[in-house]
């Protein structure tokens, strides 16, 4: 019974040293990430580069259009990308019909996510799928994950084991969290043709009905206006970020790769 004892006491001693082990690990994770992630990292990525033919002083006359179907009701780049473009030696017009070139928008999503998302996301193109983007199942992972293990000795002191380990983890992770931020919009740029251009435009969309069933819907026209399309995928990163410090920096580098465009 003493020999069991002491193997008991033994084991149950071993398993807090190694639980306290892992706290420290776990504490010297959430540090290292407090340090490299201190910065606000912005990036602002196009899809595909569109390129447009440079025009005179009267042509440059463009019309803005930016919509936001994410949740964020709040994200506003109309009004700074008008402006930036303006600075850019363009006349920003109200009537679409006058305009030389349109610029037209649409938020899509402003979420948190994890980086292979945010690939996705960019690698997806314009119109391409946002569920990685949206499910973001690692956006805000805890640092504590190092201490996420369980650990048992025949069954001996592992309800001690577990309790300091899920502490360590709780610790951790309520301090410290590796948050990244992503904007993803779609970007449509409409250009006047040159005098004597014709340009041909066919559509094709195929229209669910039902379960299993769709309908195909194609359509040709002749327009005088050229269409380019891309997407710019925006992200910032930062330990233990929130939305009021991310949006006005993602708002700037979208402003800035939009307007880049003319």
């Amino acid at each position: 019974m003493k020999g069991t004892r002491n193997s008991q006491s033994l084991a149950t001693a071993c398993v807090a040293m190694v639980g306290i082990a892992l706290m420290s690990l776990s504490g010297c994770a959430a540090s290292q990430t407090m340090i490299s992630k201190r910065n606000l990292d912005v990036q602002t990525k196009m899809s595909e580069t569109v390129f447009l033919d440079p025009v005179g002083p009267d042509k440059k006359v463009i019309y803005v259009e930016v919509r936001n179907t994410s949740d964020k009701d709040n994200f506003d780049i109309e009004t700074p990308i008008r402006d930036a473009v303006a600075k850019r030696g363009y006349r920003v017009t109200q009537n679409p019909d006058e305009a030389y070139y349109r610029l037209q928008a649409n938020v899509l999503s402003v979420a948190k996510t994890d980086p292979t998302a945010a690939q996705q996301a960019l690698a997806g193109g314009y119109g391409g799928p946002l569920m990685a983007a949206l499910g973001g199942a690692a956006a805000g992972a805890s640092i504590g994950g190092l201490a996420g293990g369980t650990y048992a000795t025949a069954g001996i002191g592992a309800g001690a084991g577990a309790l300091v380990l899920g502490g360590a983890e709780l610790v951790t992770g309520a301090l410290v969290k590796d948050v990244l931020f992503m904007v993803v919009t779609d970007v449509q740029v409409v250009e006047k043709a040159a005098e004597g251009v014709i340009v041909r435009q066919d559509n094709q969309q195929n229209l669910k009905q039902g379960i299993g069933g769709s309908q195909q819907q194609t359509s040709s026209e002749v327009t005088k206006y050229k269409k380019y399309r891309t997407r710019v995928v925006s992200t910032a990163n930062k330990a233990n970020l929130d939305y009021e410090e991310a949006a006005p920096a993602l708002t700037q580098g979208l402003t800035r790769s939009l307007a880049g465009l003319f």
